[in-house]
């Protein structure tokens, strides 16, 4: 590319390419595709970004090609690499100077000039870091900002590295460059905490800034204890100055910003290399322990601070380095030298100290969160919070370290916590600590003899002592709780539920709530009534929207819990669901908890949920519509509620059948719900196959035939297995109906589909085919022998020799038995092509016959345990869900299914019988040659007695 001609015609590519017009973008973006493979071209943008007379978006987007073309054409080994000549002019334009006067395009050109220092420094690239260095001494501003920006993208991507040689190059380098950074680091600390002082608050956020530059940078290797240490005393000047500044103040942001960042590297240090890190364990402990636990805290620690200090804490005393082995011949060095500084550190009184003001002082709830707590309780439920909450908010992450601190030294600490017992406050430790305290702390005889005493004052300044103690009941009842108390539990939450404002209150943390539902069925049973009218009574009485959906949350939990023993109680909640259904309209959080108050209620009331369909069906209806804006908030629960409806429906109806219509729309959204979809068709040809396929085969096997193009393998499965259902259900009517996806089957098995679970539906599809309707097969063997340009003879041979070759893929023992039922529906015959397969056929029928025989040891004879000859209802117990009517629905067919009315055993000697009748004793015989002896005496064992 000629430079001089090339930089006008790029610099108006790169004009166009900005522009918010498609018909000027596109086609500068496909001429700027096209030059990238081009000499010269990435000196032309660097020129470009160089010069700051020109547009911002031309510059940024000049950056932008030129760092997507390092990743591309760098490489020396990459097709169309650069040219040495062109890499060489490049390195050294990049480093001309630092003077970028726009921040976004400074931090790109520092990465991408990183990204080639990841490939080139130092060998091909010595000068770079002089340079560098050279331009960070420099007095003008901007040029050491910048300067400083790429030194830190570059050492950060430099140690980034993970090749032995790669990380030795590292370690030279930054050992050179260590004093260097460590002096400009402290320059710059120095600097602004002298500013600080004087209150020039413009120099001491310039000085924070480059102070920031140069921690990062030095923080990329973290090989360096010395600075690691260094680091606690710039902690504790930060600290000092956080006095100094003003809550308000531009600098306190950058200054709490800073600290976090300094703490982060000490937890990443302890985390990533915890041995490295023992030196510093006494340190780090003294440091965090007396800004958390002593006085030199107050007034200069903030929330984020205590919880990094929290976590540090945490994980020194949890880490599984730091412990020795249980025998201590067996344990490493440097775990013993870790857990002896430990043991020193953590002395009884430091311990005794921790945990009194983890629980007199960050258990307590302050005057704010209690505020918070009568407008919502759910935040300060600890069963509620999960993930990794307890790294980021105080509260949850004053819990988790109480739990480590009191796993690990708990014989220190459980006299004290006893000693606190009394108090309300920590009864949240009690209830934290449940498992810890379990030989400790007769819960059984605490409940009688104080718990439930605390539980029936019922004066109004109580409510608070009565709302922990319910939680605390919900923490211990699954640890440490006799069965037999729950009855009396069970008349205390009677007793409760007569105050509506407590009840209201307690019930804003429902998973506590229903903790306490923790029941035997027969234990709970006499107070069901009772309880589950009170509660249909506090739905109807509350006007909160939020408190609403608690109390469904609660119904939809006891529901749930008793199963079908709900039949006689909800009556009363049938009526009402409709006129809340319309009160929430404008409400989509509340009707979400109807639709999972729903689904329950479908589920106890199995095939009696058809009584419901007047409601029901219109709430499917619009909650799985696509076109009606609710639909974004009810399609998951609206697609469960179609479910269970289908699946416990007795029998189809027109209204059930018509909301179909919604499927494909809901199909072509191809979203995460399309498993859901895919189980509600599934359920429709349980249901009804004839009606069902009558009126929607034609669209389904379009919105199939579309999704088949653009689709995962597992997606395509669930496609796949609709159709193999649709055949098991009716094989006349459902071939005929998937007619259009066969073909795609068909061909799929010829070439040797790849994905074994794909290649196993194929080979179910066709197996029920073949075996179930032959007619259809020879039909559509007719079909894709003309397509295919080949002889049907051949084409056959080819489906039966890759059917044997790939029955492994198949992996379910219905299936494998399928295959060699189909196979040999194709006996008896005198198709040369078939018997010249037949070693397979039989191959395939010994395997299955393994699969599916089992020996009555009494008898010494073979029978297939998959035949089925009629039909029981199962005994339940009282934990177990009874069948659903979709469940019924699969035994009965599974009465009718080959698979499960054919014995195989029995199968095969008909065929073989049949085929020796047909060629006679001598060529059967020579038939029979064909197959391994092996196997041949295998199938005779198999065949024994018949």
């Amino acid at each position: 590319m000629d430079m001089d001609g090339a930089s006008s015609v790029v610099l108006q590519a790169l004009t166009q390419a900005t522009s918010q017009d498609t018909a000027v973008l596109k086609p500068a973006e496909e001429q700027l595709r096209q030059w990238e493979t081009q000499p010269g071209f990435y000196s032309v943008l660097l020129n470009i970004f160089n010069n700051h007379m020109l547009d911002v978006n031309v510059r940024w987007l000049a950056v932008l090609y030129f760092k997507n073309g390092i990743d591309r054409y760098w490489r020396r080994v990459a097709p169309h690499a650069l040219s040495e000549e062109e890499k060489t002019s490049l390195r050294a334009g990049l480093i001309t100077n630092f003077n970028e006067p726009v921040n976004q395009i400074a931090t790109q050109i520092a990465v991408l000039i990183a990204k080639v220092a990841r490939l080139d420094c130092p060998r091909q690239w010595p000068e770079l870091i002089p340079i560098l260095l050279e331009s960070v001494k420099g007095q003008d501003g901007l040029q050491q900002h910048r300067a400083l920006l790429t030194f830190y993208h570059v050492t950060k991507t430099l140690a980034s590295k993970r090749l032995a040689q790669d990380r030795r190059l590292f370690q030279d380098l930054a050992s050179g460059i260590y004093s260097f950074a460590c002096s400009l680091w402290s320059h710059h600390t120095d600097c602004f905490l002298q500013q600080i002082y004087a209150r020039d608050e413009a120099g001491a956020l310039s000085s924070l800034e480059r102070t920031l530059l140069n921690y990062l940078t030095l923080s990329s290797s973290l090989s360096f204890q010395g600075f690691l240490n260094a680091v606690f005393e710039r902690l504790k000047q930060f600290l000092e100055c956080c006095r100094q500044v003003g809550p308000d103040s531009t600098c306190r942001e950058k200054l709490e910003k800073i600290i976090i960042l300094y703490t982060k590297v000490l937890l990443d240090f302890l985390e990533y290399h915890p041995c490295a890190f023992i030196p510093l364990i006494q340190r780090s402990l003294e440091f965090a322990v007396s800004y958390l636990f002593t006085p030199a805290g107050e007034g200069v620690t903030f929330e984020r601070f205590i919880v990094q200090c929290m976590n540090l804490i945490k994980i020194i005393v949890k880490n599984d380095a730091y412990k020795p082995s249980k025998n201590l011949d067996d344990s490493k060095p440097e775990s013993l030298e870790a857990h002896k500084i430990k043991t020193a550190f953590f002395t009884h009184p430091t311990l005794t100290e921790i945990g009194r003001r983890l629980v007199s002082h960050y258990f307590l709830l302050t005057e704010e969160e209690l505020a918070m707590w009568e407008e919502d309780p759910e935040s300060f439920a600890v069963e509620e919070t999960g993930g990794d909450s307890w790294k980021y908010s105080l509260r949850p992450c004053t819990e988790v370290l109480f739990l480590d601190i009191f796993h690990n030294y708990n014989q220190t600490l459980i006299p004290v916590l006893l000693d606190m017992v009394q108090n309300l406050q920590v009864y949240n430790a009690v209830g934290l600590a449940a498992y810890e305290l379990f030989d400790n702390v007769d819960f059984d005889q605490w409940f009688k003899n104080q718990l439930l005493g605390e539980l029936q004052v019922g004066h109004h300044r109580y409510k608070l002592i009565r709302r922990r103690v319910i939680w605390l009941i919900g923490q211990w009842i699954s640890v440490k709780f006799k069965s037999d108390l729950r009855p009396l539990l069970y008349e205390v939450i009677l007793s409760l539920m007569q105050d509506p404002d407590l009840v209201v209150r307690q019930l804003k943390t429902p998973s506590c709530f229903c903790k306490l539902l923790i029941f035997r069925t027969e234990q709970f049973l006499p107070y069901l009534e009772s309880i589950f009218g009170l509660l249909f009574q506090l739905l109807q009485q509350v006007t909160e929207c939020d408190t609403k959906m608690q109390v469904l949350h609660v119904i939809s939990c006891v529901i749930e819990r008793v199963n079908i023993q709900i039949r006689p109680y909800v009556g009363c909640l049938v009526q009402y669901l409709p006129l809340l259904w319309k009160q929430s309209e404008e409400h989509n959080m509340l009707r979400c908890a109807i639709l999972t108050t729903l689904i329950h209620l479908v589920q106890g009331l199995g095939a009696e949920s058809k009584n419901l369909y007047p409601f029901l069906l219109p709430v499917i209806q619009l909650s799985t519509d696509v076109s009606q804006p609710p639909h974004v908030y009810l399609l998951e629960d609206g697609l469960e509620l179609w479910l269970v409806t289908l699946e416990n429906s007795p029998a189809i109806t027109p209204e059930l059948l018509r909301i179909f219509q919604n499927m494909s729309a809901l199909l072509e959204l191809s979203s995460e719900n399309l498993r859901t979809c895919f189980q509600i068709v599934n359920a429709y040809l349980y249901l009804s196959a004839t009606d069902f396929l009558q009126n929607y085969a034609e669209s389904l096997c379009r919105a199939f035939c579309n999704l088949l193009k653009d689709i995962t393998n597992e997606g395509q499965v669930q496609v796949l297995k609709v159709v193999e259902i649709a055949l098991k259900v009716s094989p006349i009517l459902g071939a005929h109906m998937f007619q259009p996806l066969l073909p795609h089957v068909f061909r799929g098995i010829v070439d040797g589909e790849r994905y074994p679970v794909v290649m196993s539906t194929y080979l179910g599809i066709m197996g029920r085919i073949l075996l179930q309707n032959s007619s259809f097969f020879s039909s559509l063997l007719t079909q894709m022998a003309s397509e295919c340009s080949q002889k049907m003879d051949q084409l056959l041979g080819s489906v039966i020799e890759m059917w044997v070759d790939r029955m492994d893929n198949i992996t379910q023992p219905e299936r494998r038995k399928l295959s060699s039922l189909a196979l040999l529906s194709l006996l008896p015959s005198d198709n040369s092509v078939i018997q010249d397969k037949f070693c397979g056929i039989i191959n395939i029928s010994v395997e299955a016959l393994h699969d599916v025989m089992t020996e009555d040891s009494e008898t010494g004879t073979f029978k297939d345990c998959m035949l089925m000859s009629h039909f029981e209802e199962p005994k339940l117990s009282d934990d177990e869900e009874p069948p659903t009517e979709q469940d019924k629905r699969k035994k009965l067919l599974a009465l009718e299914d080959p698979v499960h009315s054919v014995s195989l055993q029995q199968f095969v000697y008909e065929k073989l019988k049949a085929q020796q009748a047909m060629m006679g004793d001598q060529g059967f015989g020579v038939l029979m040659e064909t197959v391994d002896t092996e196997l041949v005496r295998q199938l005779q064992e198999f065949l024994q007695g018949l």
